[in-house]
């Protein structure tokens, strides 16, 4: 091919080429497979959720557990009935609030005694309550990856729930959860709540038993005394009991138990006991356990154990009244219409807000 014909050849094949020429491909391919159909997870019937927690199905008591969660009142009567099922089949577990300052590792103790106490043959629940954000609502909820050596095993069953703004960092349903994981055949609850700084009058209402988690070497241990949350414990354990540290945690026991000293007995009749323990190195866990038998042999014989289960479910009837009749108020579509327009005249000190407060009661209660 000579030079003439060269640059003949290639002057056609470029004409009306150009750098911002796009080569051709193929057609934009969809993101989702075509043929794939979505398949919807059956809706179970009442029935279905107690044959399944009863049968310890874990798959229908983690539904049943979101179901009685939700804030949709669509969902509220399934949610009563599925409890009403279960109710006859729970109230045969060992109730154990465990709460402590921040740091004093709650979830790592957890995971150390509830590995411990599933080798025994027990069945453990744990409803981890998890803060939720007060911007955003949300939760990390991320309690099974810290504890992840009891996070598989079958005889453990570890479910975290968002605080949503509750009182003391209970999760509003955890006292109907509880119920429907004893149904399911756990025989022991742990609650653990989001640490001390908070009212924890809730979790010491739905267990037989409170445990407070401390920790030692951080300053003045007193200082972590509250009396509130001191005169609730029925257990004090000084957590990180480990190396240099089990000195200070010997010294902060006794520094705790001479504090138990100056309070009134309580009204079990039970003085806490103060106990050290290491998660790291597992001693002191069996004490810490044997501590708890000890408490339950001790207020069974004595009534107070009876006794304190009627008065949390008098105590609960109390609250699901209040609950609904907040809920019920606020739903209300004259008192939603109304809610702005008072607010209003709060912000611009037209009304008193408890003026404003009576007002939207009388427009309710008149309804």
């Amino acid at each position: 091919m000579n030079i003439d014909h060269y640059e003949k050849h290639h002057r056609e094949a470029m004409s009306g080429a150009s750098a911002l020429d796009v080569t051709r491909g193929v057609a934009d391919q969809p993101i989702v497979n075509p043929a794939f159909v979505r398949r919807r997870r059956p809706q179970l019937t009442t029935e279905q959720f107690v044959e399944g927690i009863l049968a310890r199905d874990i798959a229908v008591l983690s539904q049943a557990i979101t179901l009685v969660e939700s804030n949709n009142p669509a969902h509220y009567s399934a949610a009563q009935q599925i409890i009403e099922g279960c109710l006859p089949h729970a109230g045969q577990s060992i109730r154990i609030g465990i709460t402590g300052v921040p740091g004093a590792g709650k979830s790592t103790f957890i995971e150390a005694i509830g590995g411990m106490v599933a080798g025994q043959g027990h069945r453990l629940a744990v409803l981890a309550i998890d803060p939720s954000s007060e911007r955003s609502g949300g939760s990390i909820l991320g309690d099974k990856t810290r504890m992840e050596s009891i996070s598989t095993d079958p005889r453990v069953f570890i479910r975290p729930s968002p605080s949503a703004g509750s009182l003391g960092g209970v999760a509003r349903k955890t006292r109907e959860t509880v119920v429907l994981c004893e149904a399911a055949g756990y025989d022991v609850v742990f609650i653990e709540t989001v640490g001390v700084g908070q009212s924890e009058t809730a979790v010491h209402s739905m267990v037989d038993m409170f445990m407070l988690l401390q920790i030692a070497g951080a300053g003045d241990e007193l200082q972590g005394i509250k009396r509130g949350i001191m005169e609730m414990a029925d257990s004090i354990v000084i957590t990180k009991a480990e190396g240099d540290n089990i000195t200070r945690a010997e010294l902060a026991k006794r520094q705790f138990e001479n504090a138990l000293m100056l309070f009134p007995t309580p009204e079990s009749g039970w003085r806490p006991h103060v106990f050290t323990s290491s998660a790291y190195t597992g001693t002191g866990l069996a004490e810490v356990w044997a501590g708890v038998d000890e408490f339950l042999s001790f207020v069974r014989a004595n009534g107070f154990y009876a006794s304190n289960r009627n008065r949390q479910n008098q105590y609960w009837m109390r609250e699901t009244i209040d609950d609904a009749l907040r809920s019920n108020f606020y739903n209300d579509p004259e008192i939603a219409a109304l809610l702005p327009l008072y607010r209003d005249d709060v912000l611009a000190d037209r009304r008193s807000p408890f003026s404003a407060a009576h007002e939207l009661l009388e427009k309710y209660y008149k309804k």
